[in-house]
């Protein structure tokens, strides 16, 4: 006896490749992109709320970590009674809010590879695979890059506390809250991070064909000139070793962008020369055989007629 469901099977095992044959660049309409948009978001939100909540937990550990910088200036204060590492409050609600702060931003760091991970499922099937592979660039060297700029500035915080609390005139006690405090951390973090950004952006541009080799070669003493005045201006310290610590890591880095465009261009140039591995400027023997030389000669006045 004939199985009854055998056609039906058959018909809703066709229809996968059907869809595929009627749909081959898999376009989606509109509404389904809002709505995996929204349920992307969701996840995002649900994950950073998550890591704030662990935040909230974990908040003794994150602001010792925090305020470690301003601790290790040793300052005395009458207001203080002799004690150092202190700041302070002018709101009753100053306490509560600099605890969301910062649960929010130990949540959204926290929860910065599931976020990451669903903002790139969204953008990922509509890219070339050119393009996400200078996405993959992008994500896996933005990441340790902004890691190393906020580390440095860890450190280099200290130096520009110190600067900025012995330009206080004398007999002018300086009360300096820990909104104030928090601000000026979450700044040096940002402003180290990005600028470590700079070599990556340069790469991408070369690999877009934007800026060639030949341009970066060009304009090379003018982006060194434009990191060092950077680091001068944004670094609250004047000595030297503070913008020191955040120009010269990134001239390296830089350094390295233009080695990388470099040989981007050689390859693209191998790539698009009918005769890879050999620069067009160098010289190559002409080793015909017998009949292309006779052709040659041929066409040379005088030649075989």
């Amino acid at each position: 006896m004939a199985n009854p469901d055998g056609p039906a099977d058959k018909r809703r095992r066709r229809i996968p490749g059907q869809a595929r044959a009627a749909n081959p660049e898999a376009r989606m309409p509109l509404l389904d992109h809002v709505r995996e948009l929204r349920n992307r978001v969701f996840k995002m939100l649900l994950a950073v709320a998550v890591g704030a909540v662990l935040g909230w937990i974990v908040y003794p550990h994150v602001w010792h970590f925090i305020e470690a910088p301003y601790c290790r200036l040793h300052l005395h204060s009458e207001l203080t009674h002799g004690q150092n590492c202190s700041l302070y409050v002018t709101g009753l609600f100053d306490s509560l809010f600099l605890r969301l702060k910062i649960s929010l931003i130990t949540g959204v760091i926290v929860s910065s590879p599931v976020w990451m991970y669903q903002l790139w499922a969204f953008i990922a099937p509509g890219l070339y695979h050119r393009e996400r592979r200078w996405a993959y660039l992008f994500a896996g060297s933005s990441i340790p890059l902004f890691a190393l700029g906020g580390a440095i500035a860890y450190f280099a915080m200290t130096k520009g506390l110190r600067f900025l609390i012995e330009m206080v005139p004398n007999n002018v006690v300086p009360i300096i809250t820990i909104n104030t405090y928090l601000g000026y951390a979450i700044a040096m973090l940002l402003i180290f991070g990005l600028a470590f950004e700079l070599p990556l952006v340069l790469t991408l541009l070369n690999m877009a064909g934007v800026m060639p080799h030949r341009l970066f070669r060009k304009w090379r003493r003018m982006i060194i000139f434009v990191v060092f005045l950077f680091a001068a201006v944004f670094t609250p310290s004047p000595d030297p070793i503070s913008m020191l610590l955040l120009a010269v890591p990134c001239v390296a880095l830089v350094e390295i962008a233009e080695l990388l465009a470099w040989m981007n261009d050689r390859r693209r140039a191998n790539r698009d020369s009918p005769y890879p591995g050999i620069s067009p400027d160098e010289l190559m023997p002409l080793d015909l055989d017998e009949d292309s030389r006779d052709g040659v000669d041929a066409g040379r006045p005088g030649g075989q007629g």
